[in-house]
């Protein structure tokens, strides 16, 4: 009895070794159970922003599903809930979300705190490759400090939307030349820009505005002036990391800010937020808009806009607008991790991303940018890859969101003549040096 009893715990120690390496071969394959829709999650939970990009991934999904037998859920959110939903998530011992979106303003906060897990095992395991996304947005929204905690999902670089049939008015273009000696083009300078806008306004008197702009803090007014700032040579710190954001190219950045909003944007502009600046521009009151290059798809479609078929995007005049951009992420306390890296890996494969990209979204790989049919549907992408290849972000360091508060407080105050200029910018530069 003892030999058969020995046998047989051979027999049993063999099958459970054979099954351990059957597995083991299963959880590093590309095809693993949690991809097949096996032994993994049934259903995974992504907290994500109310913008059109979620839409899109919501158009797909049920494809994800038929493929795998995993239900996605998506909870879409307006912005200014997302940080305060995400956080007590992140801190409790297992995260409700499998997958998160992460804004570029939250990346040093989150991977200060250690709050997103690295790809960077996954990556190299299924060998995707991350070099497809521009450098810029991988730089924003995906490596830091040599480590993979997102893939990018969509850009919001900023650009200079602006009407086509305005700046090719005969009447308009003879009247500058007469004026100014020279063409009346899209503008090269924020120099140019502003007097283009300032002209526009004079001789529309008020049926139309040189340039719709949103003043109101602290997000909208600081956003639209870092374009200001990146195109007239300024920084927010030196390459010592001491504040450089109250010198003289800030400065000018800063007063040309204050003459277009004073001089050639609606009243009341200082108070608008994107939607109302959005809405002066589609019902045909404004020549020019800077925002996020993805409202030209919004500004086409003749159900929203007044102007559909009369608009176009360019650089920010200066050529160095704000880039922006959200990336993919995995909570550090995500129940199944590689059930969440299963449908990441879908959702940023090419062929799912060239059908986001084909429904309106904005692309963030290179290859969604320049394929031969997105360009057919939007032939603006040609524009849109060198606006984000040129742009610059706002600085990865956890205190982003305080800076932009600080930021945004700044400049209003600056904006309604509670400070000079250089006042406001000066407060801008000791706050921040507190960071250090």
């Amino acid at each position: 009895m003892r030999k058969h009893g020995l046998v047989l715990m051979a027999i049993i120690l063999t099958l459970s070794l054979l099954s351990a390496c059957s597995s083991g071969n299963k959880s590093n394959s590309s095809e693993s159970s949690a991809a097949s829709g096996g032994k993994g999650k049934k259903e995974l939970n992504i907290l994500m922003e109310s913008v059109p990009d979620t839409e899109f991934v919501k158009q797909v999904v049920d494809k994800y599903t038929a493929e795998t037998g995993v239900k996605i859920n998506i909870e879409a959110v307006n912005y200014a809930s997302m940080h305060e939903k995400l956080v007590p998530q992140l801190l409790n011992a297992t995260s409700s979300y499998d997958l998160i979106v992460v804004d570029n303003y939250w990346v040093g906060e989150f991977t200060d705190a250690g709050w997103m897990e690295p790809l960077d095992s996954f990556i190299e395991r299924d060998r995707f490759d991350t070099s497809v996304y521009l450098k810029s947005l991988f730089n924003m929204v995906g490596q830091v400090d040599g480590t993979t905690y997102m893939l990018p999902f969509y850009n919001y670089a900023m650009s200079l939307i602006y009407r086509t049939d305005v700046f090719m008015d005969p009447e308009l273009k003879s009247k500058y030349q007469a004026e100014f000696g020279r063409e009346l083009t899209i503008p090269e300078t924020l120099e140019e820009y502003v007097n283009i806008s300032k002209f526009i306004t004079k001789e529309k008197g008020s049926t139309m505005y040189g340039s719709v702009m949103m003043g109101l803090r602290p997000d909208p007014i600081s956003v639209e002036w870092l374009n200001y700032l990146y195109s007239s040579g300024g920084e927010f710190f030196k390459e010592d990391g001491s504040p450089r954001i109250n010198d003289a190219n800030a400065l000018k950045a800063l007063e040309l800010y204050i003459d277009n909003m004073k001089n050639a944007a609606p009243k009341g502009a200082a108070g608008f937020g994107f939607d109302e600046a959005f809405n002066v521009f589609a019902q045909g009151n404004a020549a020019s808009f800077v925002t996020y290059n993805w409202m030209l798809n919004k500004l086409q479609d003749k159900e929203e806009s007044k102007v559909a078929g009369l608009v176009n995007v360019a650089e920010v005049p200066g050529g160095a607008s704000l880039n922006g951009g959200w990336g993919w992420a995995i909570p550090k306390n995500a129940e199944d991790k590689e059930a969440s890296w299963q449908f990441l890996k879908w959702v940023e494969s090419f062929e799912i991303a060239k059908e986001r990209a084909s429904l309106g979204g904005s692309p963030t790989r290179k290859d969604v940018l320049t394929d031969s049919d997105v360009l057919g549907q939007f032939p603006h992408y040609v524009n849109v890859q060198k606006i984000i290849e040129k742009s610059k972000m706002i600085p990865i360091i956890p205190q982003a969101p305080q800076l932009i508060e600080i930021l945004g407080r700044e400049l209003s105050e600056a904006v309604s003549g509670g400070k000079s200029p250089q006042d406001a910018l000066d407060t801008i530069a000791k706050e921040v040096k507190e960071f250090e």
